[in-house]
C-alpha cells in the first residue's frame, strides 16, 4: 500500500472506522484481517440481548455505507481492498444467533471468507453493478446471509445428530 494512501487513512477518523481500526492497511490479504477485527467485537457483542445486537450490526451496516462511500471518494477508488469495515459487518450478520464457542466463530467466519471471496450469484451482481457505499457494503450483507444460512443449517444438522 502507498505511503500517501496511509497517511490518508491514519488522518481521519472516517477513514480508520472504513479501513478496519488499520486491518485494511495489511499489505496482504486485507479482508481476512478485517474479518479477524470482526472476532472481538463479536465476543463483546455476544454478551448483550439479541436486539441490542441487531440494534448495533443495523447501525454499523448504515454508518459503514457512509464511511466506506466516504472513504473510497476520498481514495479515487470504489472498493479499495483497504476498506474492510463491510467484512467487519458481514462477520457480526454471519454470527447472528450462532452460539458462542471456539468451533462456531471459526466455521462463521471460514464460511464468511469463501463466500465473500467466491461471490455467488447474487453476490456478484451486487459487487458489480451497486455503487457507492452501499454497493462496498452490500455485496458482504449477501455474503453473510449465504454465511448465516449455512452456518445455522450445519448448527441444527449438528444438533438432530
Amino acid at each position: 500500500m502507498s505511503e500517501s494512501i496511509r497517511q490518508i487513512v491514519l488522518r481521519n477518523p472516517v477513514h480508520i472506522l472504513s479501513f478496519g481500526f488499520g486491518a485494511g492497511l495489511s499489505p496482504f490479504a486485507p479482508g481476512t484481517f478485517g474479518t479477524l477485527i470482526a472476532v472481538p467485537i463479536f465476543l463483546m457483542m455476544s454478551n448483550f440481548s439479541p436486539i441490542i445486537y441487531l440494534l448495533f450490526v443495523t447501525l454499523l451496516f448504515f454508518v459503514g455505507c457512509w464511511s466506506a462511500g466516504h472513504t473510497a471518494k476520498a481514495l479515487k477508488v470504489h472498493d479499495h481492498p483497504g476498506i474492510v469495515i463491510d467484512e467487519i459487518v458481514g462477520f457480526l450478520i454471519t454470527m447472528l444467533f450462532v452460539p458462542v464457542t471456539w468451533y462456531w466463530i471459526v466455521l462463521g467466519f471460514v464460511l464468511f471468507r469463501l463466500f465473500d471471496i467466491w461471490k455467488p450469484w447474487p453476490i456478484s451482481f451486487a459487487d458489480h453493478h451497486v455503487k457507492s457505499g452501499l454497493g462496498i457494503m452490500l455485496d458482504d450483507l449477501l455474503a453473510a446471509l449465504y454465511s448465516l444460512l449455512s452456518l445455522h443449517i450445519v448448527i441444527w444438522s449438528v444438533k438432530i445428530l
